[in-house]
């Protein structure tokens, strides 16, 4: 079996709230023209082409705050995961769950909307942003939805957010040829993953799962620069003193970005597999396609290629994801 446990649906009355809404910048248009993350047919045709295959679903990029205001946001996470929901007890030899989706401007609102959407509706975890309107995951308002899912004992899938509005440049107004996604997204993965670890994150929720979009960004690439360069942290800031932050670890800074999960959402048979497996270990690796955005048999083939053996791409196929999701799918 394989278990695809980040991919992305557009649930029927989610679309009418946002039309109703009047969404802004062109949103609902943009993910209207995905046809698979709405027309249920055309998904599962392409689901077809492959033997015992699921998929946990998510709402899609961009984040509800991010063009909703508070009260609003609220009412659309509730409508897309009663929707999704909906969609998995239709469906459920094809969905395996669906992953809550939250509004965080509000955070009273967004623990009520994660308690419901665990308890009554049978979320398996909720999705994140690796920010929120432009605030770090680590600033001190958000710490409630970190303990709430540890409570829960339930995963955080953890998406990037970025824009054009995003400059690469000082002197330019905006990120060009769509940098901002291509690079921009796994530079704010890794960015948010070192903001967690070093604000303590793991101390204080040991057993807390994040799953990391992207196989984690950048960070198997530049472990030993991880490691040994933010060994000496704070030698080259002046205006901020972090010479406590690593001896207010109880590890070793490296070893709690191991503790992410990563999925395999790299578009394909990318070199960076190799890399990324190496660092995490199969153990913390999910197979995930991205679709309806990424391919899915591309993936599937990349890590039938990887050399793995017969125990090790089970486990990324299905067994680590049947671990995360907290139930036994085959």
């Amino acid at each position: 079996m394989i278990v695809d446990i980040f991919t992305h649906v557009l649930p029927r009355d989610f679309t009418a709230a946002l039309e109703r809404g009047g969404s802004r910048f062109g949103l609902l248009k943009r993910l209207m023209e995905v046809r698979e993350l709405h027309d249920l047919d055309r998904r599962f045709r392409t689901m077809d082409a492959l033997d015992d295959y699921r998929q946990v679903v998510a709402l899609p990029n961009p984040p509800i705050e991010d063009f909703a205001e508070p009260r609003h946001g609220a009412e659309l996470a509730r409508i897309g995961n009663d929707g999704m929901a909906e969609l998995v007890g239709r469906h459920p030899d094809r969905f395996a769950g669906f992953i809550a989706a939250l509004s965080m401007t509000d955070m009273d609102a967004c623990l009520q909307e994660i308690d419901r959407a665990i308890t009554t509706l049978g979320a398996v975890g909720v999705q994140t942003f690796t920010n929120v309107k432009g605030k770090a995951l680590d600033a001190p308002e958000f710490a409630p939805l970190f303990a709430a899912m540890a409570r829960h004992d339930r995963p955080i899938w953890l998406h990037p957010a970025r824009s054009a509005e995003t400059t690469d440049y000082a002197a330019e107004p905006r990120s060009r040829f769509e940098l901002w996604w291509c690079f921009g997204w796994p530079y704010d993965t890794s960015v948010a993953m070192a903001r967690l670890v070093f604000s303590g994150l793991f101390d204080r929720h040991p057993t807390l799962d994040i799953i990391t979009h992207h196989l984690g960004g950048m960070i198997p690439y530049f472990d030993k620069r991880i490691e040994n360069g933010l060994a000496v942290l704070g030698s080259r800031t002046r205006d901020e003193d972090y010479s406590g932050v690593l001896t207010s670890l109880k590890r070793p800074h490296l070893d709690y970005f191991k503790m992410f999960h990563a999925d395999t959402a790299l578009f394909g048979a990318s070199r960076g597999l190799d890399c990324g497996i190496g660092f995490f270990g199969a153990g913390n690796v999910v197979f995930a396609s991205d679709a309806p955005f990424g391919p899915i048999a591309e993936t599937r083939d990349a890590i039938e290629a990887e050399g793995l053996d017969a125990a090790n791409r089970a486990a990324i196929f299905c067994s680590n994801a049947e671990r995360l999701l907290r139930r036994k799918l085959a």
